[in-house]
């Protein structure tokens, strides 16, 4: 009978510390990717920014940091352009990777939640 009482008392206890403790209300964030966007030309092997626009970040963002990938036709290539950079920096410079040619690509911003760019062109 001790062992119940006892079993029974931690399990309130424990009730009761999780109804003390408030967290933070943290706040899904996906931000909208302003560049590349439709009539934007990436070139393999340079340099080129992605932007996003942060006029709208609420205070308390669940995930601070951001991933960038490069998707086409509906294929999501799991090699990140970009990763661990502040979500709120609003831009990031990546390298153009050696891909097939097309103008049906577009990024992938992924924080929180997932946006993506307007399709654009990725040239050799």
């Amino acid at each position: 009978m001790m062992l119940k009482s006892t079993s029974i008392c931690f399990v309130l206890s424990a009730l009761a510390s999780f109804s003390l403790v408030r967290s933070a209300v943290l706040n899904v964030y996906a931000p909208p990717v302003t560049s590349p966007t439709t009539g934007t030309v990436w070139t393999i092997g340079e340099e080129a920014v992605v932007t996003w626009d942060t006029s709208n970040a609420p205070a308390q963002i669940s995930n601070k940091h951001g991933k960038i990938y490069l998707r086409l036709h509906g294929v999501t290539n799991m090699t990140a352009l970009a990763a661990g950079f502040k979500i709120t920096d609003g831009n990031v410079t990546v390298v153009v990777p050696d891909v097939a040619p097309s103008e049906k690509y577009v990024v992938v911003l992924y924080g929180d939640s997932g946006n993506w760019s307007k399709k654009f062109a990725i040239t050799a």
